[in-house]
């Protein structure tokens, strides 16, 4: 059975809109903390007016390039543009640089690491918890753009899981943090960090010391997140683990249904795009729908002239960073002490946003507290 909000759904979407604002000013005073895979996402910008000689392929004219923490590491940003004091775990590539004496086999990250740790820096994101393995590169997305178009993207990166012996440390590293921590995310991109055993032991560990943990899984993991405070995917994601298509209403109820048994955890989000959102609830009987508030359509690539809807005016412009910005903000909510109605509300709202900017992207305060007022209007 599914439970919309009773009645006049509009009336009683703008009527949490005050409650929702007030949860605003207590982020800042968060700590979160961010487990996963970390990345760099580089843009190269250029302009595109002639086709090359050599193939039917634009050729681009470089302008600038700009480089932007990927992955968990976006997910850290989400959460540090509320205000919230962000620490971030992970792995990255190192190279050991030349030297003598003490210095022989000093290890420095990687080019790309090195970048990321200048993005967090520069935006006030913990990163010591950050580890460089010289058996590892740091993943690299290098997206060519121009004018707009999305050209092509290039990808470094490996999927191997890390040793036993990164692992070990960067646990240590993170069970000496968690005490000081309001909530933990684990983003998982597959890439090699988050395993079954490792997932399982970072769950026990945040449980023993009541930190809740909210995830963003990737297919392959099986039973890895038991425990978790919430569980947030979409519509394809939740369909793989159930082994079916989401296609209708009814076999979303019964993928969420049945989600909850399979990760152990007190509740799933389902993202479904211009369709909104449906909430699961281990303790509760029926399930919660929240349509989109500030968008119609999911597929407007880059470079495609962005969709208009008329109430609000908002364009759709890209999903990159979508799914981030849900799992951020619905756990600042909940670990500022609202019920998942509320923080998954508030999380939709914020990926409206999100999806009216190109590339990878945060919402500010301001920019969500803007939009909960369109909600009004």
């Amino acid at each position: 059975m599914t439970h919309r909000f009773p009645a006049d759904m509009k009336s009683q979407i703008v009527n949490s809109v005050p409650r929702l604002k007030r949860l605003l000013p207590r982020f800042g005073k968060l700590r979160i903390g961010v487990l996963g895979d970390l990345m760099l996402d580089r843009y190269v910008w250029g302009n595109a007016n002639r086709l090359s000689p050599e193939a039917a392929v634009p050729v681009v004219d470089y302008v600038s390039e700009q480089d932007c923490p990927g992955g968990a590491g976006n997910v850290g940003v989400n959460v540090a543009a509320f205000g919230a004091q962000v620490e971030v775990f992970g792995v990255i590539g190192a190279q050991k640089t030349p030297g003598r004496g003490r210095n022989a086999k000093k290890i420095a990250a990687d080019e790309a690491g090195a970048a990321l740790h200048a993005c967090l820096r520069k935006l006030g994101i913990g990163h010591r918890g950050i580890i460089s393995d010289p058996d590892r590169m740091t993943t690299l997305k290098t997206r060519i753009i121009a004018k707009h178009q999305h050209i092509v993207r290039i990808d470094h990166e490996r999927r191997d899981p890390v040793s036993p012996q990164t692992e070990e440390k960067l646990f240590r590293i993170l069970v000496a943090s968690l005490g000081k921590l309001d909530g933990l995310v684990l983003s998982d991109y597959d890439k090699g960090l988050l395993g079954d055993g490792f997932a399982d032991r970072v769950l026990n560990a945040a449980h023993q010391l009541k930190v809740p943990v909210f995830v963003k899984p990737k297919t392959s993991r099986l039973y890895a997140y038991r425990g978790a405070r919430a569980i947030v995917c979409n519509t394809n994601e939740a369909g793989h683990y159930v082994g079916r298509t989401l296609s209708d209403e009814k076999s979303v109820e019964e993928a969420g249904r049945k989600l909850l048994p399979h990760f152990g955890c007190a509740a799933v989000v389902i993202t479904r795009g211009e369709k909104g959102m449906s909430i699961f609830e281990e303790d509760s009987p029926r399930h919660l729908y929240i349509p989109a508030t500030s968008f119609e359509v999911t597929y407007a690539r880059v470079g495609r002239p962005g969709i208009e809807r008329s109430s609000t005016g908002r364009q759709v412009f890209d999903l990159t960073g979508a799914g981030d910005t849900v799992l951020s903000v619905l756990s600042l909510a909940i670990a500022a002490g609202a019920p998942l109605p509320d923080a998954a509300l508030l999380a939709n709202t914020a990926a409206g946003v999100v999806v009216g900017k190109l590339g990878t992207a945060s919402v500010s305060p301001d920019e969500l507290a803007g939009a909960l007022d369109e909600i009004q209007s």
